[in-house]
């Protein structure tokens, strides 16, 4: 992940925090990512401004005017291998300031469509997720959709034949058998923080030699919450103890967690609240239409099988305006003169401007290639 410490503390502080609120007691499995979260409200958080961005840099650790190239950078790292994909795209009707959106310049951007959000969400995540994970209204001035999508082999794979049903206990005390996977792991693999194992299974690397992801697996002591054994994780190395053990074998499940996560209710525990308020928000750097943040969901997969790891995550954050404009159909007919001018690809240049005064008339014939005598007498290939 990424060699900046500021943020690698940063986001793992935003999933301890997210964590606590989605891990009530009894409550289901989950799955959310915390990188995702963080990089779609740093690309919002890009366009806040005053005590708004001074929130949200106390969360995310940037926020602002400086915001742009700190996850800019963070989404390059993350996505360095081809098994990571890293990818934001906002679709809007609100006009947005041209300096927020060239200050972001691996943000794609666009007028608000529902259908065409649908269709990017599935292929930017290998069709793990086949939709956005709730729907566009019409009175949504902003959608913002940040994609991570990972897909990588293990260094060493599993052997399916060895895959049993295995009795496995769930929090509420029910057992049933699974579908278990078993391998030996390398010691050095295995270690235990404050009680609990850690298991780290390698990816396979790249051409490059670089690893896309390490994945940890994390068995609390009994009847300890998520809360609790997720962070240990990503504990300091100088919390862990070796195994005392000459050999370590896993018997792992095979298993796919999915969850769709309404974030809006838990923003305020993560300390989001004048993002969220209609009189109090302030995202002027984001668009010169009063804006709020009004909905946050993410959903989220990880799919673990004898071969290796799958995983994505979609995060939608929408704004409203402060003010609802009339959403109203305005027709416009180009029936009377009118003009048209072809500026340059980079610039406001007028390469050619025309005014239509007269009935258009429309020479039907396709743009081809046409030659014209050199001084040899031989036809050149210019276009005309």
């Amino acid at each position: 992940m990424t060699r900046d410490t500021g943020i690698e503390t940063a986001v793992q502080r935003l999933g301890e925090r997210w964590i606590r609120e989605l891990a009530r007691p009894g409550g289901p499995g989950f799955v959310c990512s915390p990188a995702g979260l963080w990089l779609a409200l740093t690309v919002l958080g890009a366009g806040a401004r005053t005590e708004t961005a001074a929130e949200l840099r106390a969360l995310l650790g940037a926020a602002g005017e400086e915001a742009a190239a700190v996850v800019t950078e963070a989404a390059r790292d993350w996505g360095r291998t081809g098994a990571l994909k890293v990818a934001t795209r906002v679709w809007h009707d609100a006009p947005l300031h041209p300096r927020y959106e060239r200050s972001l310049p691996d943000v794609e951007f666009g007028p608000a469509d529902a259908a065409e959000a649908d269709a990017w969400v599935c292929e930017r995540t290998g069709g793990l997720i086949e939709r956005l994970p709730l729907e566009l209204g019409e009175d949504i001035e902003l959608a913002l959709v940040g994609v991570l999508a990972l897909k990588a082999l293990w260094e060493a794979p599993f052997d399916a034949g060895r895959t049993r049903d295995v009795p496995f206990t769930d929090a509420a005390g029910t057992t049933r058998p699974v579908a278990t996977m078993h391998a030996p792991v390398r010691r050095a693999d295995v270690w235990t923080v404050s009680g609990a194992y850690v298991v780290e299974l390698r990816c396979r690397a790249e051409p490059e030699g670089a690893a896309p992801a390490r994945v940890r697996f994390v068995l609390g002591r009994p009847g300890d919450g998520a809360d609790r054994v997720l962070p240990l994780a990503w504990a300091p190395g100088g919390s862990r103890v070796p195994l005392d053990a000459g050999a370590v074998t896993v018997s792992l499940p095979r298993f796919t967690l999915r969850t769709n996560i309404p974030i809006t209710g838990q923003l305020p525990a993560l300390g989001v609240r004048l993002a969220t308020d209609r009189a109090a928000a302030d995202f002027s750097g984001l668009s010169p239409v009063r804006l709020h943040l009004s909905e946050a969901v993410q959903e989220a997969v990880v799919k673990i099988a004898e071969d290796g790891v799958e995983a994505a995550a979609v995060t939608v954050l929408t704004t409203r305006a402060l003010a609802a404009r009339p959403r109203t159909v305005r027709h416009i007919a180009f029936d009377r003169p009118f003009g048209v001018v072809v500026l340059d690809g980079s610039s406001d240049v007028p390469l050619f401007a025309g005014w239509q005064a007269d009935a258009p008339r429309h020479e039907d014939r396709p743009v081809r290639r046409r030659t014209r005598p050199t001084a040899s007498g031989r036809s050149s290939g210019t276009r005309w």
